[in-house]
């Protein structure tokens, strides 16, 4: 990953980039698919910045779109789009860059164990890398983890995994936190820290894995199944697919309320 090459010529890549509006889309060479967190993952850097939005490559590029002239009908042709307002859309694809309907809504799609889950974009506050949980005494337990700083703000931390019932992975149990790994080789971290909620009512989630922040359109979701777990799916409102993979959507309103009622 060379941050000086991040531009390629058209006939040696002809990259995928954002669905744009009638113009030639830049050509740039996206290593994130190839060998980044959406590739392989066998570029050499990921050990060093750990998941490609860090990489320096990855802001390159996204300043090189930025900052590139706008065509002259670039207005003009978003006007038309965001214009366009159908009722029962034709769904073909969930991952469409441009959902062109009011009826959608932006969710944050996160790992825990196996289990893909989803929760809406406006609890989302912040994303963060593992910190340090202070357990307090007498009152942490499975579920209620204890108080995280983050940014200087102290934030109760909850176990989302114990709540709905969700196996830990024989990874997450063999790199439990403050213990020295094994191997002198060190994988790659992939765990975050969710900060979510409203005002003053956030909460601090540890996940497996973000994938990112992704919009669907409300016909897209699909009854629970039956053979969800009963805690798992009481705080599921439906079913989405995302590259092929069920998303638990979650009820935001059913989870703060219990949070709130069983450690406060």
């Amino acid at each position: 990953m060379k941050e000086d090459s991040y531009v390629s010529n058209a006939k040696e890549n002809n990259g995928s980039i954002l669905n744009t509006v009638n113009i030639e889309p830049p050509v740039f060479n996206d290593c994130w698919n190839q060998i980044g967190v959406k590739g392989d993952r066998t570029c050499g850097e990921l050990k060093t910045v750990i998941h490609c939005y860090e990489c320096p490559v990855y802001a390159a590029v996204g300043d090189s779109l930025l900052e590139r002239e706008p065509p002259a009908d670039y207005l003009e042709n978003w006007i038309n789009i965001l214009e366009e307002t159908s009722i029962t859309p034709h769904i073909s694809d969930s991952n469409e860059a441009i959902i062109r309907t009011a009826e959608a809504v932006s969710i944050i799609i996160f790992r825990l164990g196996k289990e893909q889950l989803g929760l809406p974009v406006k609890m989302l506050q912040e994303v963060t890398h593992p910190c340090i949980i202070q357990p307090l005494p007498h009152r942490s337990n499975e579920l209620f983890l204890g108080l995280v700083n983050i940014r200087g703000e102290t934030l109760l931390c909850a176990s989302l995994s114990y709540l709905l019932h969700i196996q830990p992975t024989q990874e997450n149990i063999n790199n439990k936190p403050n213990q020295e790994p094994k191997s002198p080789v060190k994988p790659i971290n992939l765990q975050r820290m969710i900060v979510a909620g409203q005002g003053e009512d956030k909460w601090v989630f540890p996940v497996d894995e973000v994938h990112g922040i992704f919009r669907f359109h409300l016909n897209e979701l699909q009854d629970v199944p039956v053979v969800i777990s009963k805690s798992e799916a009481g705080y599921t409102k439906g079913i989405v697919y995302w590259e092929g993979k069920k998303i638990n959507y979650l009820d935001s309103d059913l989870l703060f309320y219990t949070l709130n009622h069983k450690i406060l």
